[in-house]
């Protein structure tokens, strides 16, 4: 007995769109037509189309499915082919589920960078901003050394670079200014590698400087970018009175 389209896709367990789609990709034969004009499908095409499905499952694109019926030789380099690639992408899910696992536990942003859930609470929406560009162009020992900057609890400055009015006086950026020098001195004895970032460039450290610096004029306000270049000049004086010879670095610390 003959089977529609409808009655072909439930025995296969799919549907009616997807017997379609594969007659357009043709993968399945177009099946005879009755008197009346509608498909007649027959036992030869409920197996092709159980196979297909089969190959589906497994993960085969599409359009490798007729490379993996027609040629006994080429399935197993497409099935490592596929099984490389579901490997992959397991890798990929099972990373991501430690990511949603950590923002969960620390109740930090869904959009927080990779790697610095556990400091969320202590990065401004601007900081975060700042450790995104940094994640594309520092490599994974900086960015480590970086995470441990941004959990340094001793910094209380954060909040009020964040809270830094456009219009703050002079006695209030200086005190910042300062403040913010100390942590920044601090950071450059302890990871000297911020003296001379580019070594941990991949990129390059020329479009780093330059999109650091397009980020920080637009992420902050003028107040804030004074206070930032004073502890940054301060921080260099700092230095130089220790005789460490540094100087400050041309991004803001997190």
């Amino acid at each position: 007995m003959p089977w529609s389209t409808r009655e072909l896709a439930d025995l296969a367990g799919t549907t009616v769109n997807t017997v379609r789609h594969y007659h357009r990709l043709g993968i399945l034969e177009e099946p005879d037509r009755r008197y009346n004009g509608y498909k007649q499908y027959e036992v030869r095409h409920l197996v092709s189309l159980l196979r297909i499905r089969r190959l589906a499952v497994l993960g085969i694109p599409l359009s490798q499915l007729r490379s993996a019926t027609d040629t006994a030789r080429g399935t197993p380099e497409v099935l490592r082919e596929v099984d490389a690639e579901l490997q992959q992408r397991i890798e990929a899910l099972n990373q991501a589920r430690a990511h949603i696992a950590a923002i969960i536990e620390h109740q930090a942003p869904a959009d927080v960078p990779a790697g610095f859930e556990a400091v969320a609470a202590r990065l401004s929406e601007s900081d975060r901003s700042i450790v995104h560009i940094m994640t594309r162009f520092y490599d994974d020992e900086a960015l480590e050394d970086i995470r441990e900057m941004s959990a340094d609890e001793s910094d209380d400055t954060g909040p009020d670079i964040e809270n830094l009015a456009a219009d703050a006086d002079e006695q209030t950026r200086q005190a910042l200014a300062e403040r913010v020098a100390e942590i920044i001195v601090k950071h450059l004895v302890n990871y000297p590698w911020l003296r001379n970032p580019a070594e941990h460039m991949p990129r390059g450290s020329q479009i780093g400087v330059e999109t650091f610096g397009n980020a920080l004029t637009e992420l902050y306000n003028d107040a804030q970018l004074d206070v930032l270049f004073r502890a940054n000049t301060i921080a260099e004086q700092m230095m130089g009175a220790m005789g460490a010879g540094g100087q400050g670095t041309d991004h803001p610390q997190p």
